[in-house]
């Protein structure tokens, strides 16, 4: 179907899902972009349907076969003129895709966690884009899921989905309380990780090769003491300038790493196979 009227019911409707509360009531999402559409039909997502603008593409041949795969999934297909996919456009240059699909957020009880599961929690992290950073951290470290405690941003926020440049489709998700969150985990024997500036030891002085969850606070105050007195291992960041935090991505990617880098050495996680670089913002094999 082509779309040529701004005016048109498709375009309003993708314009209210930018509402979290119009994604709470529809249980929809938007996901723009090619990297962001493409990642997520490479992890088993199905949009329900695609918006795209051949005038706006951004000299990528692969394109027009990702809105051919999405009509084969099912997806209705929308044409649109370049003044109304501008319209629905979240990103400030946009490349001529959008989908429009399912939540992706799971409960705790469907997570499926390995032996030696290494999971990222948040606590009420308010920034969109934080917590997509971190998701992407999540999905290159081999993270086996986030879960999402009290949560103060909406998972499904287009900030989040641009910001995790699409890897919150690749890293399974779990949104639940933190009394919840810390049982799951305690029954299951996870070691708790907790950062804080008041801790003895360092973040690299602790064992972190077995299952383990670093818990990581809001942006202003960090953790709550319910997860501070949950926690297994109380660690600290060295910090050497004038500033007395990190940002909560920067500190997250921090603690994963240094749990990746123990992992290696121990054998417990392979040792990455060498991708060599291509350019174009992107790895390929």
């Amino acid at each position: 179907m082509e779309i040529t009227s701004t005016s048109n019911p498709k375009l309003k409707y993708v314009v209210k899902l930018r509402s979290c509360s119009t994604r709470e009531e529809s249980g929809e999402m938007i996901v723009e972009g090619y990297r962001e559409c493409r990642r997520a039909l490479d992890n088993g997502y199905r949009p329900r349907a695609v918006f795209h603008c051949p005038d706006d593409y951004l000299k990528n041949e692969n394109e027009p076969a990702l809105v051919d795969e999405c009509a084969r999934l099912g997806a209705e297909v929308y044409t649109c003129t370049s003044a109304c996919f501008a319209k629905i456009a979240y990103k400030e240059r946009p490349d001529g895709l959008l989908m429009v699909g399912p939540h992706v957020s799971v409960r705790l009880e469907d997570l499926s966690l390995p032996e030696n599961a290494l999971v990222i929690v948040t606590e009420a992290v308010e920034k969109p884009g934080n917590l997509g950073t971190i998701l992407r951290s999540a999905d290159a470290a081999g993270a086996a899921a986030v879960i999402v405690c009290d949560r103060a941003t909406d998972i499904h926020n287009p900030n989040v989905v641009r910001a995790s440049t699409g890897t919150m489709f690749s890293v399974p998700i779990a949104e639940a309380t933190s009394e919840e969150a810390l049982a799951f985990l305690k029954a299951r024997g996870f070691k708790i990780l907790a950062a804080t500036p008041h801790a003895e030891k360092l973040h690299f002085e602790v064992d972190l090769t077995g299952r383990v969850a670093i818990a990581l606070g809001a942006e202003q105050y960090g953790l709550t003491a319910r997860w501070m007195d949950g926690a297994d291992l109380r660690v600290r960041i060295p910090m050497l300038g004038v500033a007395d935090s990190l940002n909560v991505s920067a500190a997250a990617t921090i603690l994963v790493y240094e749990a990746v880098r123990q992992r290696i050495g121990a054998g417990v996680d392979a040792v990455p196979e060498f991708v060599p670089w291509h350019g174009e913002g992107r790895h390929d094999k």
